[in-house]
C-alpha cells in the first residue's frame, strides 16, 4: 500500500511539475530563428512578461524564455511584469510592427 501511494505522489507532482513549464508550447527560440514558418498559426508559448506598453486602445508587451530568447504579443489585458505565463494565439507579421502573437481574450 505503500509503494502505491509514493507512485500516485510522484505522478502527480510530475503532472504538475510539467505542467507549470510550459510542456506542450512552441519554444519561443523556435518561433525566432524561423518567423515565416509561423505565419498565420496558432502557437502556445510560454516565458516571462517583460516591457509591458499601453497606448490608447494599442497594449502589448514582451514574453522572455529562459535563454533570453522574446517575441513580442499584442494583447487587450496586460499581466504584471516579471510574471511567468503560458499564452495561446496567432502569430502574424505587419509592416509597422514586424512579428508579433495576437492573443485574443
Amino acid at each position: 500500500m505503500f509503494n502505491l501511494k509514493k507512485s500516485f505522489a510522484f505522478a502527480l507532482f510530475t503532472l504538475l511539475l510539467f505542467g507549470c513549464t510550459g510542456i506542450g508550447t512552441t519554444p519561443i527560440e523556435e518561433i525566432s530563428e524561423n518567423p515565416q514558418d509561423f505565419v498565420g498559426k496558432e502557437v502556445t508559448v510560454h516565458g516571462t512578461v517583460e516591457n509591458t506598453v499601453k497606448i490608447g486602445s494599442i497594449s502589448g508587451y514582451s514574453l522572455t524564455d529562459e535563454n533570453e530568447n522574446s517575441i513580442r504579443v499584442s494583447s487587450a489585458s496586460l499581466p504584471a511584469e516579471g510574471k511567468e505565463i503560458t499564452i495561446s494565439g496567432v502569430f502574424m507579421k505587419d509592416s509597422l510592427f514586424g512579428y508579433y502573437l495576437q492573443v485574443s481574450e
